[in-house]
């Protein structure tokens, strides 16, 4: 007969594994994801800075990927800004022709434009109304996508107040008093929507700092 505390250290062994084990298991449509976003952002930048724009959005993948969001929801992080950004409604196209109709419906609720030529967006205020009240209608996967892409946002503007202090502003066309007012309305979205707290918890703290930098 096998000994009680055998049974115990199995339990406990299976529970380690379980741990250690990958929630989500990253398949080749994530590595065509990271070349197809590089692709399309390759020559973009950081507002007024050198800093590559896709490392934006692999943090807003990492962000999604551990707030436990799944493959589909870890490459619409990648590609959350390609329509926004780089053509609008023909990106939407290929993103669900290469990567399905889920992954194109999260970029297209990302995305507060979709004009094929960034110039002729509408103005900044207009856009952020205009999806605030999208984001209110929207489905948990955009939450979520939304969510690490404005903490990181958030996250950046913050460190760059440490670093250079009420400059960073100007990089926006609109006042700092708007810039929070819009990050303080998503948190609200993300939050009556119980967004993970891995999110919120740190989009809320962010949100906080950038209002004692005022």
């Amino acid at each position: 007969m096998q000994p009680l505390y055998q049974d115990d250290k199995d339990q406990k062994k299976q529970k380690l594994l379980k741990e250690d084990y990958p929630g989500v298991l990253l398949t080749n449509r994530y590595i065509k994801a990271i070349s197809y976003a590089n692709k399309h952002h390759k020559k973009q930048a950081r507002k007024q800075t050198n800093i590559p724009y896709i490392s934006h959005c692999l943090a807003v993948s990492s962000l999604v990927l551990e707030a436990g969001g799944d493959e589909d929801q870890t490459i619409a992080g990648l590609l959350h800004d390609v329509a926004e950004d780089c053509g609008g409604e023909p990106r939407l196209v290929e993103i669900n022709n290469l990567f399905g109709e889920r992954v194109e419906k999260i970029v297209r609720g990302c995305s507060d434009s979709l004009t094929e030529s960034p110039e002729v967006k509408a103005p900044w205020k207009v856009r952020k109304v205009e999806h605030l009240k999208k984001l209110k209608q929207s489905d948990p996967d955009i939450l979520l996508v939304t969510g690490a892409d404005k903490t990181h946002n958030a996250r950046a503007i913050v460190t760059d107040l440490q670093i250079i202090g009420d400059e960073v502003w100007n990089r926006f066309n609109a006042p700092k008093s708007d810039i929070i007012w819009y990050y303080e309305s998503v948190l609200e979205i993300l939050t009556i929507n119980q967004v993970s707290k891995f999110i919120t918890k740190q989009l809320n703290e962010l949100s906080l700092k950038m209002k004692q930098k005022m």
